[in-house]
């Protein structure tokens, strides 16, 4: 059927379908968790030194060493937390960073876990510096320290604490301080997947949801899904869509349609990407330009395109951050159908920070 003019597709308007971070709608997201080492696709050496840690710990019957995860968002760190309680065979108790306003907040968690149990905090790096100094001695000596009361009545509490895993997420693992860093004996580095280990993601995720998928299929949406569980899953529920609205199983020509019609290119750009390098190319020469002059072109704010956009684009190669601004590569001009044209100065620029072009 080609007349999809009156088709609602469910695209999140505002929320971009390519990005990695939570969305209100991914619905049934717990429902396509892994919930063992074996169950869970991908980060095979993170998974193989977790299987190690985990066992040896059950073995001494001690809580497992504290465990910091980074990366950006939608890798599944979340899901690891989730994993490392089960495989413990311990309760998990989950809080974030912003969620924890106070010390005492963070106190009444602490003091409410089990033996060796799991307390999961996403997006540690934005704890405040009251509740993060709270953490030492909880991590060290597994025991916490506050005062009750003010002025000259005030006095330090000391409360032991039950022996735990911290297990912390974030995606600026540079925001994280010194200090707190250093007190994760287990610190793992999520990486980008490979579109075979997407995949079999989408694979496992279509029998979840009973949708009838080809295999080609599956890898055309793992190709575009940034290399990124939570976007793959994302994409399969919409192209899910297309082929419902067929009344057919989801081939390739449909998961081609559906991602056409979603604007994700091959590579997992989206209309925005493309407006961004196209506005370098375009209006600016391919660069250089600076970053608030990029903002005000394509009508986004600076700081999303700093931290939301850029940083795919320029794993992909496409731009880069130069003293003078942000440029695009050959690449870039050839991946969009643009003759390559490069400016002197920002020629000057690639051979500076790329030497290679």
């Amino acid at each position: 059927m080609d007349d999809y003019e009156n088709f609602n597709i469910g695209y999140e308007g505002e929320e971009r379908i390519t990005d990695g971070e939570l969305l209100p709608t991914d619905e049934n997201e717990n429902i396509l968790r892994p919930t063992t080492l074996d169950e869970y696709v991908g980060q095979d050496k993170i998974k193989e030194n977790l299987r190690v840690f985990i066992h040896s710990a059950k073995k001494r019957g001690e809580a497992l060493d504290h465990v910091l995860l980074y990366g950006p968002p939608g890798l599944g760190k979340t899901t690891l937390s989730k994993i490392i309680a089960n495989e413990m065979g311990v309760e998990i108790k989950s809080t974030s960073g912003p969620a924890i306003e106070r010390s005492a907040d963070l106190a009444a968690n602490l003091t409410s876990l089990q033996p060796n149990s799991v307390l999961f905090i996403d997006e540690i790096h934005r704890l405040n510096h009251t509740s993060e100094e709270l953490l030492y001695p909880a991590m060290e000596d597994f025991n916490v320290d506050f005062m009750l009361g003010q002025g000259p009545s005030a006095r330090s509490i000391k409360l032991k604490l039950q022996p735990f895993t911290l297990v912390g997420a974030t995606t600026k693992a540079g925001n994280i301080s010194a200090p707190l860093r250093d007190r994760f004996g287990i610190i793992c580095r999520l990486e980008l997947y490979t579109p075979e280990q997407l995949g079999r993601i989408v694979r496992r995720s279509a029998s979840i949801l009973n949708v009838d998928i080809e295999d080609a299929a599956c890898i055309e949406i793992a190709s575009r899904s940034r290399g990124t569980p939570r976007i793959a899953n994302r994409l399969l529920k919409r192209v899910r869509d297309f082929a419902q609205y067929e009344n057919s199983s989801v081939s390739l020509r449909v998961a081609k349609l559906g991602l056409d019609r979603l604007e994700v290119d091959s590579l997992g750009l989206d209309n925005v990407d493309r407006n961004i390098l196209t506005t370098i190319i375009d209006k600016f020469d391919g660069g250089p330009v600076g970053l608030d002059t990029l903002a005000a072109s394509t009508g986004e704010e600076a700081t999303t395109i700093e931290d939301v956009y850029e940083p795919f684009l320029m794993q992909l190669g496409f731009i880069a951050r130069t003293p003078r601004g942000r440029i695009c590569s050959r690449r870039a001009y050839e991946h969009l159908g643009f003759n390559y044209k490069k400016s002197e100065t920002s020629l000057l620029d690639w051979k500076e920070f790329n030497g290679n072009e």
